[in-house]
C-alpha cells in the first residue's frame, strides 16, 4: 500500500488525479474473485443494495452456526471485501470458527463522504440481522457479532452503538471485536499521534488526511485538523469524552502534557459536521449508550497512531460496566493484523480467533 500511496501522491502533485482515486485504482490489482476452496464456499450478493461477500463452511453442521459481520479497513477511502488480504482473513475466520462470515463493502471517499459509509454498512447489517436472512444462511440469531479493523473497526463500533438504539432490529449483537479502531477525530494530538511520526504504515499526517477525506475533499478541513484547530468553542464540552489525560493508563501519558485544543472555526464545523457526530466518532457516545454495548474485544498496538483511541474506549467501556477483553501488542503496528504469514499477524489473529471461539 505504501508504494501505491507514493505513486498516487505523484499523480496528485502533477494535478492528474486525486490521491485516493489513484490508490484505489492501483489497489484493484490486489483484488481476487469470489473463489470457493475445499473448506469454504464463497459467493457474492447484495444486502439491501450493498455488495457483500459471504463465506460459508462446507462441512455439514447439525446446529445453527455463528455469524460474523466483518467490515474492512482502509481509511474510508480504500480497500474492499475482495482485497486479497481480507479475502484470506475472512475465509480463515469462516473455516476456523465454523462461522458464516459476511464481508461487506461500502462506498468509498472521495466519491462518497460521511455518512454514506456508515449508512451502507448499517443497511447491510440490518438486512443480515433479519430473522429470515439469518435462517437462510443457517445462522444462530443468538450468536451474531460485528468486527472490523481500522476504519472498519470505526464502522463496527458505530453500527454496534446504533443497533442497540434501533427498536426495529429484533436480533441484537452478542459481541463486537475491534482491531486497532479509529474512534475519534476531535483531538488529533494524542500521545500516540505525537509519537507516531516514525510508526510504520500509518503516519499522523496520513491519518489526518484520511479523517478529513471521510468528511470532505476540502483541504481547508485537513489543514485545520493538522493544527488540531477544527473544533469550535461551542462544542468544547465534547472533549470530556476524549480527554486522554484522564482516560489513558499512566505509562502512555509519561512525557506528555495535556493542552486543550485551540478552538476552530464555527463555519468549518457547520459545513462538515461529521467530525462532531457520534456515528463517525464512537468515542463521543455518552455513558448510557456505552453501558448497553455487548461483550467487547479490542486490539491495540504499541506502534500505532490509533493506539490511544482504542485505549480510551477500553477505559470508558470498563467504567460503565461493559465486559471488555483488551489485547495490547507491544511489538504490534497498524496494519499488522492482515500481514498474513508474518509472526505478528499470526499472533494477533490467533488471539482474535480464540476470543471469538469462546465468546461468539
Amino acid at each position: 500500500m505504501l508504494r501505491d500511496k507514493e505513486r498516487g501522491e505523484c499523480l496528485e502533485l502533477l494535478g492528474i488525479n486525486h490521491l485516493m482515486d489513484s490508490v484505489q485504482f492501483l489497489m484493484r490489482f490486489q483484488e481476487v474473485p469470489a473463489t470457493s476452496d475445499e473448506n469454504v464456499t464463497v459467493t457474492e450478493t447484495t444486502f439491501d443494495g450493498v455488495p457483500v461477500r459471504i463465506y460459508m463452511p462446507k462441512r455439514k453442521s447439525e446446529a445453527l452456526r455463528r455469524g460474523l459481520f466483518f467490515i474492512h479497513g482502509g481509511g474510508w477511502c480504500l480497500g474492499s471485501a475482495a482485497s486479497v488480504n481480507y479475502d484470506l482473513l475472512t475465509r480463515q475466520i469462516a473455516d476456523r470458527l465454523d462461522a458464516v462470515v459476511v464481508s461487506t463493502n461500502y462506498g468509498l471517499a472521495p466519491k462518497y463522504h460521511f455518512p454514506h459509509q456508515f449508512e451502507d454498512v448499517y443497511s447491510a447489517l440490518r438486512w443480515f440481522l433479519q430473522e429470515n436472512i439469518l435462517e437462510r444462511y443457517g445462522v444462530d440469531p443468538r450468536r451474531v457479532g460485528v468486527s472490523g479493523d481500522s476504519a472498519g473497526g470505526n464502522l463496527a463500533a458505530a453500527v454496534t452503538q446504533q443497533v442497540i438504539q434501533d427498536p426495529d432490529v429484533k436480533t441484537k449483537l452478542k459481541v463486537q471485536a475491534l482491531v486497532y479502531p479509529a474512534l475519534q477525530a476531535l483531538d488529533l494530538k494524542l500521545p500516540s499521534y505525537q509519537e507516531g511520526s516514525n510508526f510504520p504504515f500509518l503516519s499522523p499526517s496520513l491519518m489526518v488526511r484520511l479523517w478529513s477525506e471521510y468528511f470532505s475533499t476540502d483541504r481547508t478541513l485537513e489543514k485545520a485538523m493538522l493544527l488540531n484547530q477544527h473544533v469550535p468553542m461551542e462544542f468544547s464540552h465534547l472533549f470530556q469524552f476524549v480527554n486522554w489525560s484522564s482516560l489513558l493508563p499512566e505509562r502512555y501519558k509519561t512525557g506528555h502534557f495535556y493542552e486543550s485544543p485551540t478552538p476552530g472555526s464555527s463555519e468549518l464545523a457547520k459545513k462538515y459536521p461529521g467530525f462532531l457526530d457520534v456515528k463517525a466518532c464512537p468515542l463521543l457516545a455518552n455513558d448510557n449508550t456505552l453501558s448497553h454495548l455487548p461483550l467487547t474485544y479490542i486490539i491495540t498496538c504499541q506502534y500505532d497512531v490509533l493506539r490511544d483511541d482504542g485505549l480510551m474506549y477500553v477505559r470508558r467501556l470498563q467504567n460503565v460496566g461493559v465486559h471488555v477483553t483488551h489485547h495490547h501488542f507491544e511489538d504490534g503496528f497498524h496494519g499488522a493484523f492482515t500481514l498474513h504469514r508474518f509472526k505478528i499477524a499470526d499472533k494477533m489473529q490467533n488471539q482474535y480467533l480464540s476470543w471469538l471461539m469462546k465468546n461468539l
